[in-house]
């Protein structure tokens, strides 16, 4: 498979890839090495891993990343309530000692996390490891064993080893500095808001009922839009929430009535000072040099 398949691939799966993004997604696979994706929030990171996921029929195990985020919620921790119950019934029967130690602290009992999940599957899942500069640096050295050499060290049973290995995505949206070491375990790019042609074929590929010119309108406000001074730039998905919003009250040039275009730019804008900024007279003039 080319790294032209892979974006055809994609593109069935309604995810319209750049070229540099389809490379090194080709790469990553190729390799056999996770792909770090950085970029700004709602530039379609995440939606890699899912388009991905579905094309390839595997199954899609996503971490969330967030601040205080452990190895207890990320790779494995037991099921400790069972394992009371268990010691409990143990001693009624008059069991004790290594016996009830050793069954207690079995795979029976351990909860598997999405980290430990990833490796333990009989075929390959997409890993989606998401924002994982919202988690502490802390957090990062548990993904350097698992990232490295696929496995998992458990002090009470030893090391698992990857029965498959995963497809690993990560995503970072800069928040903070990655390590040096995370980072020379993944292949890396970049993943900017699209260009207009790029964006435009999502649009249609999502809104496929849109007409030509409405969908043109779209585009350009929008990009010309991310060119203001805004709190939170919106993203792909705000563009099409923005053009369902259009047409979900029939309207086919965003020029015809003004009130109605400022109504629909809560799709876009989020924050309170943003919507006090974008007044009526500056998305009218956005839509006219988007017409």
């Amino acid at each position: 498979m080319t790294w032209t398949d892979l974006q055809t691939d994609l593109a069935q799966e309604n995810y319209v890839a750049s070229d540099d993004l389809s490379v090194a997604l080709h790469l990553a696979l190729s390799l056999g090495r996770p792909l770090l994706l950085e970029g700004a929030a709602g530039v379609g990171k995440t939606e890699v891993a899912r388009a991905l996921a579905a094309n390839r029929d595997a199954e899609l195990i996503r971490l969330q990343c967030y601040e205080g985020l452990d190895a207890a919620q990320a790779i494995y921790e037991w099921n400790y309530q069972r394992q009371l119950l268990t010691i409990r019934a143990a001693a009624e029967d008059g069991e004790t000692g290594k016996s009830v130690e050793a069954r207690i602290f079995s795979r029976d009992f351990l909860l598997e996390r999405p980290l430990l999940a990833a490796i333990t599957r009989p075929t390959p899942p997409v890993l989606l490891i998401d924002e994982i500069d919202r988690a502490d640096e802390e957090f990062e050295a548990y993904l350097l064993e698992i990232l490295s050499d696929f496995q998992v060290s458990i002090p009470e049973l030893g090391t698992i080893t990857a029965t498959s290995r995963p497809i690993v995505i990560l995503t970072c949206n800069g928040t903070r500095d990655l390590s040096d070491a995370l980072r020379r375990r993944c292949l890396y790019t970049y993943v900017d808001y699209p260009e207009r042609g790029v964006e435009l074929a999502i649009l249609k590929a999502r809104c496929p009922a849109i007409e030509d010119r409405l969908a043109d309108q779209v585009i350009g406000f929008v990009q010309t839009l991310r060119k203001e001074e805004l709190e939170k730039t919106p993203g792909i998905a705000e563009t099409l929430d923005f053009a369902a919003a259009l047409m979900g009250l029939g309207i086919s040039d965003l020029t015809s009535d003004p009130r109605v275009l400022q109504s629909t730019l809560t799709t876009l804008l989020k924050t309170q000072s943003d919507q006090a900024n974008i007044t009526t007279e500056v998305a009218q003039r956005i839509a006219g040099k988007a017409a």
